[in-house]
């Protein structure tokens, strides 16, 4: 019997709740994990706009000068904020697109346990690089390849910690799972926005580093409860029928149709801090609102959001007018847009003056609700739907998607300064009502396309939302 056949014919430890002990291990191991990533992200272009690139310092960056010359050879000149905005795309493009490598890695040579531990490794040495500015270029490559073996690992990790015959159980424990990332993607932005505030940059980062670090020592703690190498369902190798090559199709279409949604939604890490600022009135009597608190909006009102979306679409369902998944997809995209335009308005209200707080705090918010629309309902379809065969691919695939959108968002960050912050956002708007129409024009089809297809069994991880960025 293999190791794997070993662990998964144990039974399950009774922790709390009788899940395996694995699974707050895990859980927690996350939830430092994204808060030192998500507290960190929301310093990244602040920190780059408002001291790193700037003369006396970008040039103490090892390395920075060839790289420099090498994006610029690509996409032109660039001022100081349209560098940022490209890097900021790079970095969180690239996030998304390693995990399918270090799946591929760990599934082929090293397992899920000995794959996040090295994940782990490289994240806690790229935040600590992150604290000094000649190791900035090599503290991005290390958060990304940490980032490739960890991100998708470790959510393999706590699916594969139940029996085959616990769905109810492993889809609760996904549940958890997800309260951790949301938790750890909330305080995050408080803790180092503040400490970056009042003492500096490279305390925010130096935090990061720290709950890092704590975060591999809860791994290291929790690592014989955890299974060393992830069992993967194989299929027979049959030949794609007519059948599922259109479902394919079909959702090759959904996904480059998300890109819109993703454009429109993930700008708000990238410009809208250098934008809240210049043009946000932060002051509340003798305090000042911290720019990179504003990011905690977006995944609370995600947490919040669940409960709500989770009675309305039942109460719809009570009447059959429950809207389907494209559909979902679709009000998702007019929510970006919406948000968007909460700025333009708040813009042409304010005249020239600044623009009171809770305007960016709503745009914040609907963001948050927007996301739950059609990021968890995208990744749902996509594992309801696919071929069984392709269907790890193509939720692979679906992450793509990302990598695509925050490159595109760091390439449209550059234009900021060339326009008018009314006219910015009102871009991103008419991007994301892009999405919706395409929704309303070929959803029918698409919807009509994915229906002839095979239902697949629908994974834990699809049956919970998933609100990770």
């Amino acid at each position: 019997m293999s190791s794997i056949d070993q662990f998964a014919s144990r039974p399950i430890a009774a922790g709390a709740g009788g899940h395996p002990k694995g699974l707050y291990y895990l859980a927690f191991t996350e939830a430092w994990e994204r808060f030192s990533y998500y507290g960190m992200t929301a310093l990244l272009v602040l920190y780059m706009v408002n001291e790193l690139l700037l003369p006396g310092h970008v040039e103490n960056i090892v390395g920075f000068a060839g790289f420099r010359a090498t994006v610029e050879s690509l996409f032109g000149t660039m001022s100081t904020q349209a560098l940022a905005s490209q890097i900021f795309g790079l970095y969180a493009g690239f996030v998304y697109l390693t995990p399918l490598f270090g799946g591929w890695i760990a599934d082929r040579w090293i397992g899920q346990r000995s794959a996040v531990v090295i994940g782990a490794l490289c994240m806690s040495g790229g935040h600590l690089a992150m604290a000094f500015e000649q190791s900035f270029l090599l503290a991005l490559v290390l958060l990304v390849v940490g980032s490739g073996f960890l991100k998708g690992n470790i959510s393999a990790q706590v699916g594969a910690l139940y029996p085959r015959d616990e769905e109810a159980l492993r889809t609760r424990g996904f549940a958890i799972f997800s309260v951790a990332i949301n938790v750890g993607a909330v305080t995050g932005p408080l803790l180092t926005g503040l400490l970056a505030k009042v003492y500096g940059w490279h305390y925010g980062f130096g935090i990061a580093a720290i709950f890092m670090l704590a975060g591999l020592a809860t791994y290291l703690v929790g690592y014989r409860h955890l299974p060393a190498r992830v069992e993967r369902r194989t299929f027979e190798r049959d030949r794609l029928t007519a059948a599922d090559w259109r479902v394919i199709l079909a959702l090759a279409a959904v996904m480059l149709i998300s890109i819109f949604q993703s454009v429109s939604y993930y700008q708000l890490a990238n410009v809208l801090p250098v934008w809240i600022q210049t043009q946000v009135a932060l002051e509340l009597g003798s305090f000042t609102i911290p720019v990179p608190w504003y990011q905690s909006i977006d995944p609370l009102f995600s947490i919040l959001g669940v409960p709500l979306l989770f009675w309305i679409w039942r109460k719809q369902a009570e009447r059959r007018r429950e809207p389907g998944d494209l559909a979902k997809i679709g009000i998702g995209a007019w929510l970006a847009a919406s948000s968007n335009l909460i700025l333009v308005a708040a813009i042409l209200i304010a005249d020239g003056a600044p623009v009171h707080p809770v305007w960016p705090m709503l745009y914040c918010a609907g963001m948050g609700i927007a996301f739950l629309y059609y990021w968890p309902t995208l990744l749902a379809l996509v594992s309801r739907t696919a071929p069984a065969s392709v269907n790890a691919t193509l939720m692979g695939v679906a992450f793509t998607t990302l990598f695509v959108a925050n490159n595109l968002i760091g390439w449209i960050g550059g234009f900021y300064e060339q326009m008018s912050p009314a006219r910015f956002w009102g871009l991103h708007a008419a991007i994301g009502a892009t999405g919706g129409m395409l929704v309303l024009l070929f959803g029918g089809v698409l919807t009509r396309a994915l229906a002839g297809g095979a239902q697949q069994p629908l994974r834990a991880s699809a049956q919970t939302i998933e609100v990770e960025r």
